[in-house]
């Protein structure tokens, strides 16, 4: 087995340097060193290639690097890699930048940490080692970046990094439908402050937290993000984000969905004042007095994929108002909903007799002080398995009862983004605790959210892909006798399908 250097020409006419071995006739490459498009080029890369096989000892074969007749030759001299950079993530993830708008913002210090936050997640101190991996010219400083976080806030790039999402996702027409959750950010810290409270946390936690509210398109992009107490009601802060949404952008003719936890008549009240329609989620248990007539008539039998209609008075006195109210029934949910249900009749069995601890579980009843499973709850339960409601205001003349049920399965959407911004880009650990730091924080995530919306979108690739196979794509600049060459790692097929997809798109 012996170490030699490997030359290929690629697809795209440049010249591949690799070191290989030799095992019973098998070569096996180990190393890339890069691709050259020039003689010089190609024989610095193939004096890197052997410098590296003989450890940087000995004298190299100067013969066997002599360039064609005519062509720039060097002359003496070990070869150096003085520059290595990433630059066509950098490149493909600055294009996504600006292709979003998001150069309204106007600063380049913020830029690099969206871009950064794309890249590798981590705090903003290690955000420089960032930087420095992948060799971004320009990088800022820890303290540019803390100052960058300061006037994010106070100069309110929000408003810029929110409208230019808007003009984005409106380029090919008006959104008609948008979608709203909300979620938690825990932090590791002991006390609460006026911001971070202990509250309902959708990660069952008793850390103090911040709520985060997201306004999506149906596709999932982000259009909003706003910040909330974390003891803050869930029903009370749609409201604040659809006026902010409504102020910024001046819309009002726009259908908004949202998960049970905001149906309240007050909610639903001000929607409809504020010019809004809106399909919500609606909780399950009201569905016998809605369906009483279907359920005398046919009982607990129902078509698969079939809606059914209903009207509710919500709310009270003055506020009171008639609901339109649709059933959709599924037999798919049914048989996740009948295992749901079975084992909280277990839990409950279990409970009843001793095996179990006593806790607040479905179907528990005292009997005597003591405990006992409720045997018509779980038959009132199994009635209703399969069906799902959903509350709006829109008339049926208008959308039928599939229309909103298919409206509001688009919501897993909001879900998605909240996932891609816990997990891909990772919102928290919060290493922040004014809430200006926090808010400059969540305009820095929104922003790289939105760019990983539409890379996804463009390229059928999860951003986590994107990042994994173009990372590697470096440039490095070698000096060699005085003169200074670029070596670039040519793309793999995964890397030359992502760019290949995103070039109609760059191309002006």
């Amino acid at each position: 087995m012996g170490l030699f250097v490997r030359k290929v020409r690629t697809a795209s006419g440049a010249t591949a340097v690799q070191i290989a071995h030799t095992r019973r006739g098998v070569q096996t490459i180990v190393e890339h060193i890069g691709s050259a498009h020039s003689d010089a080029a190609l024989a610095a890369l193939v004096q890197v290639a052997k410098a590296k096989i003989q450890g940087g000892q000995g004298a190299f074969d100067l013969d066997a690097l002599t360039p064609p007749a005519g062509a720039a030759r060097s002359v003496g001299g070990s070869p150096v890699i003085v520059a290595s950079r990433s630059r066509v993530l950098w490149d493909v993830l600055s294009e996504a930048y600006e292709r979003v708008g998001f150069g309204a913002v106007g600063d380049e210090a913020f830029r690099h940490l969206v871009l950064a936050r794309l890249i590798e997640p981590t705090s903003k101190a290690d955000t420089v080692r960032v930087f420095g991996e992948l060799g971004v010219p320009g990088a800022p400083s820890l303290r540019t970046i803390w100052r960058t976080l300061a006037k994010c806030a106070k100069e309110d790039w929000r408003d810029a990094a929110c409208r230019a999402a808007y003009a984005h996702a409106t380029a090919g027409g008006a959104v008609a439908l948008v979608m709203y959750d909300l979620t938690t950010l825990y932090f590791e810290a002991e006390n609460e402050d006026a911001l971070r409270k202990v509250g309902m946390s959708k990660e069952r936690r008793v850390d103090p937290q911040i709520t985060v509210g997201l306004l999506v398109t149906p596709t999932g992009f982000p259009l909003e993000i706003h910040c909330f107490e974390g003891n803050k009601a869930e029903t009370r802060t749609l409201i604040p984000v659809l006026e902010a949404f409504q102020g910024r952008h001046g819309v009002r003719d726009l259908v908004v969905v949202a998960d049970a936890g905001m149906l309240s008549a007050a909610n639903l009240n001000a929607l409809e004042d504020a010019g809004f329609r809106f399909i919500v989620g609606s909780r399950i248990t009201k569905a016998p007095y809605d369906l009483a007539e279907h359920f005398q008539a046919h009982g607990d039998h129902f078509e698969d994929g079939s809606t059914l209609e209903s009207a509710r008075v919500m709310g009270a006195g003055k506020a009171a108002r008639e609901r339109r109210v649709v059933y959709h029934y599924s037999f798919t949910r049914k048989k996740r909903d009948n295992y749901t249900l079975n084992k909280q009749i277990e839990r409950a069995e279990h409970i009843a007799d001793g095996t179990r601890p006593a806790k607040k579980d479905r179907f528990v009843k005292l009997e005597d002080a003591k405990p006992g499973v409720d045997w018509a709850l779980v038959e009132r339960a199994r009635k209703l398995l399969g069906l799902k409601g959903y509350v709006t205001n829109i008339p049926a003349d208008t959308l039928d009862g599939h229309g909103v049920v298919a409206a509001y399965h688009d919501l897993y959407q909001v879900e998605r983004s909240f996932r891609m911004a816990k997990s891909d880009l990772k919102a928290r650990p919060m290493f922040h605790h004014e809430r200006d730091s926090i808010e400059a924080h969540l305009t820095v995530v929104f922003c790289a959210l939105a760019i990983a919306r539409h890379l996804q979108e463009a390229t059928g690739a999860s951003i986590q892909k994107i990042i994994r196979t173009l990372r590697p794509l470096r440039t490095d600049t070698i000096e060699i006798s005085g003169q200074l060459l670029e070596a670039t790692t040519p793309p793999g097929p995964d890397a030359q399908e992502i760019l290949d997809s995103l070039a109609p798109k760059t191309a002006h």
